[in-house]
């Protein structure tokens, strides 16, 4: 199943989603549904690979600056969309200093959307320029077909490329995580 927007009487409600079948993921932007398949397992690895990566230096602060709230598929509220959840979300805790007791309703200051082929158009064609109108300052694409990591960060409104890195880039450092060296051919060894 590609990515759809769901045609629906009104504007989408979490109710929307809660009726979606078992295996489909929907989310709501701008009042409109959009489902697709649940993705593959080097998806959910891949995001998890990353996430360790950055854990431990910037959610705990061990070996790193600290400073980050990190969350894997966060349900998050902003106005005219009840419900979107990027891959990987961070939030800097000079900003969001407490960790909210139910659905996130604060704007991520970082999201990392790993593209599938179920949901590749979605994430470029939906999501990006949503998370630009909301003003997500920092947004990662892995392309794991490609074995890339774009790497954009939201200037005046517009998403300005920083880099597009590789499997055979060794250690990068990248926004806004610089202050972590990430070994990008290590995070692709994995998945053979």
């Amino acid at each position: 199943m590609a990515y759809g927007a769901q045609t629906l009487g009104g504007p989408a409600t979490l109710a929307d989603i809660e009726a979606l079948p078992e295996g489909v993921v929907g989310e709501i932007i701008d009042g409109t549904l959009y489902t697709h398949a649940r993705p593959r397992a080097g998806h959910g690895y891949f995001g998890f690979r990353i996430l360790r990566e950055l854990d431990e230096p910037f959610q705990l602060g061990k070996g790193g600056p600290g400073g980050w709230w990190l969350m894997v598929e966060p349900g998050i509220r902003v106005g005219g969309s009840p419900e979107f959840s990027p891959d990987l979300a961070g939030w800097r805790r000079d900003r969001v200093p407490t960790l909210p007791e139910g659905q996130w309703t604060d704007v991520p200051d970082w999201a990392c959307e790993i593209l599938s082929p179920s949901t590749r158009g979605y994430d470029q064609r939906i999501k990006r320029p949503f998370y630009a109108r909301i003003g997500i300052r920092h947004l990662w694409f892995v392309d794991l077909e490609a074995r890339t990591l774009t790497v954009s960060e939201l200037r005046d409104g517009h998403w300005l490329e920083l880099g597009v890195y590789s499997d055979a880039d060794d250690v990068i450092r990248v926004a806004p995580f610089e202050d972590l060296e990430l070994r990008m051919a290590w995070l692709w060894k994995s998945l053979g």
